[in-house]
């Protein structure tokens, strides 16, 4: 496994513990909000040192190779990174407005039919906002607008 594969997995689920439901208790509590919370802020965080590490390196690294192949590979390199912190920066977006949701107390229902997603999908997905019916209703239309 390459190092950046193992380096972002193992990150990812850091400090991670699954939330138990107690007997009894309300869907998206106070407790179940704070704890999705917890864990999206946690992942903006680690993007944000993603980014901070991408810049340094960038100021590190940059040189003017003689040898064009170099230069090329260095240049592919760069734009291969600046891609991952393009989408990395489009997930932050949806971390924050995910966030809002929670605040809200709009956080866990499905947006297209209003059913509750699931603490063990949202666990996985944090930022999911539909149900896994919906999900998998939206990607089977999406197969057959493209064809």
């Amino acid at each position: 496994m390459p190092k950046a594969v193992k380096k972002a997995t193992s990150t990812e689920f850091k400090n991670f513990q699954p939330y138990k439901p107690k007997r009894g208790e309300v869907y998206m509590s106070e407790k179940q909000r704070e704890h999705f919370k917890t864990i999206l802020l946690n992942w903006k965080a680690e993007l944000m040192q993603e980014v901070d590490r991408t810049v340094s390196h960038m100021k590190d690294e940059a040189a003017n190779f003689p040898d064009p192949a170099d230069r090329a590979t260095q240049e592919e390199e760069f734009s291969l990174e600046l891609r991952t912190r393009d989408r990395e920066r489009k997930l932050i977006k949806k971390i924050d407005s995910t966030v809002e949701r929670i605040e809200q107390d709009d956080y866990g229902f499905c947006d297209a039919c209003g059913v509750e997603i699931g603490i063990q999908r949202l666990e996985a997905r944090p930022t999911a906002s539909l149900c896994i019916d919906c999900k998998t209703l939206a990607e089977i239309k999406e197969k057959q607008e493209l064809g």
